[in-house]
């Protein structure tokens, strides 16, 4: 029933946001983009693609080198299924799937192995943060949406600012935190107190089992190549829609990205996606795109090219990380209902090594 009660509100956020994205949506025009469109540059994306499942893989290595060194192979099956399950299930409840599947493919606990995505996240969005409030004094600001995107960049600095401050005074003072948590929650919600107590005693145990310094270096390479590439990818994929390969009068809209604007929609669109929303992020990922183009590009333009190209790269991440995920379940002979369902058990990870 929970279940069911989360993927119906999911649905409702993903029904809102794509009504918001498309509804001043030139159909013909959008759809007259989409057969001009160049698709040979979905080759040189795909690659850009493969490149950022590659680098997000090694760099969760590098995190995990401080618990064990896992060879490759484990690493990449337990991130591509995860990474799978992270867009094919509602509320971002995939996250739990990559510390489940390396805690059965190596010594590691769950719970230790969930503080690593935590921090993940936490480099990931004031990466991202810092990036959109560099860029933005190069934005012209006459656009009406700025301001959403500006008060966007400060709401990821917020969360994940106060997330690695509230980590970081847990090391400090790790006694002193848990009998913070039991005191501020224990007034709100006194039946789970103790429970986010031994959570957060949990992460803080894990985050003093640290990587060297050589393997937190190439943790930080690898979040550059990542976004660095992420961000190249979108520029190159844009050429798809110049509209050079249009019939004469057609209704194509042309439109491009230089690496600046790309950059730009980048850190938009993680934004965006942060939002909770039905099984692959549909709405929030072309609305979040939209607002994104929205800065550099006229409405006409937006609401038709942009909207085309929007789609075209939500499907293609969508096909690239569902297909390396099923054929990483079938090299390994698992099933995704049985992963699915075992995500709420906590059996053997509800602590994890401290120092």
């Amino acid at each position: 029933m929970k279940r069911a009660v989360k993927l119906l509100a999911s649905l409702l956020v993903t029904f809102v946001f794509m009504w918001w994205a498309f509804r001043d949506t030139d159909w013909a025009t959008q759809i007259a983009s989409l057969k001009a469109a160049n698709y040979a540059w979905l080759v040189p994306y795909c690659g850009c693609l493969l490149a950022i499942h590659v680098f997000r893989t090694l760099r969760w290595g590098c995190l995990l080198s401080g618990l064990e060194k896992v060879p490759f192979r484990k690493l990449n099956e337990a991130s591509g299924i995860g990474f799978m399950m992270l867009l094919v299930l509602p509320f971002r409840l995939g996250e739990f799937a990559r510390p489940f599947l390396i805690a059965q493919r190596s010594s590691i606990r769950r719970s230790a192995a969930m503080t690593s995505v935590v921090l993940e996240r936490i480099v990931d969005g004031l990466t991202v943060a810092a990036m959109m409030r560099v860029l933005l004094f190069f934005v012209p600001t006459e656009t009406p949406e700025i301001r959403y995107v500006k008060w966007g960049s400060w709401v990821l600095f917020g969360v994940f600012g106060g997330g690695l401050a509230f980590l970081l005074f847990g090391l400090w003072q790790q006694e002193r935190t848990v009998r913070l948590v039991r005191a501020t929650v224990g007034r709100l919600a006194p039946g789970v107190a103790h429970k986010v107590a031994d959570i957060v005693d949990t992460f803080v145990g894990a985050m003093r089992q640290l990587p060297e310094r050589k393997q937190i270096a190439l943790f930080f390479l690898y979040t550059v190549l990542y976004w660095g590439v992420n961000g190249a990818g979108m520029a190159l994929l844009a050429n798809a829609f110049d509209c050079s390969g249009a019939a004469p009068g057609s209704a194509c809209q042309p439109m491009t990205l230089s690496f600046f604007q790309a950059y730009v929609v980048l850190g938009v669109l993680v934004v965006g996606i942060m939002i909770p929303a039905a099984p692959g992020m549909m709405g929030t990922f072309q609305a979040a795109t939209k607002v994104g183009l929205g800065l550099f590009l006229p409405a006409t333009v937006v609401n038709a090219s942009g909207l085309a190209y929007a789609n075209v790269m939500w499907l293609s991440q969508t096909v690239q990380q569902v297909v390396i995920g099923l054929i990483l379940l079938s090299v390994g002979h698992l099933s995704f209902r049985d992963i699915a369902g075992k995500l709420d058990d906590k059996d053997g990870g509800a602590t994890a090594p401290s120092a």
